[in-house]
């Protein structure tokens, strides 16, 4: 397989990594809040890619789902967490904290709350990616058919360079919301001209 795929990811990501390195726009406990899961988000983006890369497909794919699940929680943070659930996923570790953690919504609660309280632009997005790909990656997190039959007969190159490139996809969402929470909204569109450059690594477009 041509690694042009990769090369390119590698060169994006710099690139963006250089764009959204920016100070909070205010440290509210709510940005806070949703910038670690936003960083957390790309740090998977980087850890698919780099599992990606070593060949270790299923892995890779787990990894790609909780990349989503954290750009997901980043954004139902900033617009429709409630304090007392920020001050639930922000409080100090403990058994007391995590029983409370529990109770917090999951992906389709925070995607029906995404929808009513964050912007168009961000949910369809995202729910674009979830129709797209979610039964697939529930398969490979908890070892369901994709996983094992993949494993057990190989991985095609197109299933290699599409998690890359939906991985890719997340990325700059996730650059997107960074901005966001950095107060410079425009910014958002030098991300997009940033994506623009690499088509041969991001998502075929729609």
């Amino acid at each position: 397989m041509s690694r042009n795929i990769f090369t390119a990811t590698e060169e994006l990501s710099a690139k963006l990594f250089a764009l959204i390195d920016l100070p909070l726009y205010d440290q509210s406990t709510r940005l806070k809040t949703s910038d670690v899961a936003c960083s957390m988000s790309l740090e998977h983006w980087s850890a698919s890619i780099n599992l990606l890369k070593a060949a270790l497909l299923p892995s890779a794919v787990t990894v790609h789902r909780a990349q989503f699940e954290a750009l997901l929680r980043s954004i139902w943070v900033l617009y429709a967490a409630s304090d007392s659930q920020i001050e639930r996923l922000s409080s100090e570790l403990t058994l007391e904290a995590e029983q409370a953690a529990k109770n917090l919504p999951m992906v389709a609660d925070m995607m029906s709350a995404v929808e009513r309280q964050g912007p168009p632009q961000a949910h369809d997005a995202l729910k674009r990616f979830k129709e797209n790909t979610w039964k697939a990656l529930n398969s490979y997190a908890h070892a369901g058919i994709h996983p094992l039959r993949r494993h057990a007969e190989g991985y095609p190159v197109q299933l290699i360079e599409s998690i890359a490139r939906n991985a890719n996809g997340l990325a700059i969402v996730a650059a997107m919301q960074a901005s966001v929470l950095s107060g410079l909204q425009p910014l958002q569109r030098d991300i997009l001209d940033l994506a623009a450059h690499f088509p041969e690594c991001m998502p075929p477009p729609l």
